[in-house]
């Protein structure tokens, strides 16, 4: 599935799209360039779920952990900071994959050998005018 965030105006109504279509999945990985909008879309999903926490990138903490207006736990990972497998499992990655929450993830080919085979990708890439085209895959 291809959605279209056509401005920072419509990112909302793109998050909802994008929370009508997760279904009973709950791992997915964000892909993209650095400033593509991984972070920013994330932020508008989570908006969009009613987490009332301010929701911003996990850089350093590596996890940031929200809850969402209907009770569902979601899980935001910034990996770019991990160099070795080893420093996401001494964090409790794995029982936060495998919990049955939502987790959203950036930089998740830092963590590739510990990622479910139930992941989702989701590629934001950019196009025309601020356009930014979201694949679910």
């Amino acid at each position: 599935m291809i959605l279209e965030i056509e401005s920072l105006k419509t990112i909302h109504q793109t998050a909802q799209k994008f929370i009508d279509q997760i279904g009973n999945r709950t791992i997915f990985a964000f892909n993209g360039k650095m400033g593509a909008g991984k972070t920013t879309f994330i932020k508008s999903i989570c908006e969009t779920m009613g987490v009332k926490e301010t929701v911003n990138s996990p850089t350093f903490s590596i996890v940031n952990e929200y809850e969402a207006a209907d009770g569902r736990i979601i899980y935001h990972f910034d990996c770019y900071r991990i160099n070795k497998i080893q420093e996401a499992l001494d964090l409790g990655a794995e029982e936060y994959l495998y919990s049955g929450n939502l987790c959203f993830i950036e930089w998740s080919e830092n963590i590739a050998p510990i990622l479910p085979d139930s992941l989702v990708n989701v590629d934001i890439e950019e196009g025309e005018n601020g356009k930014r085209n979201v694949l679910m895959r």
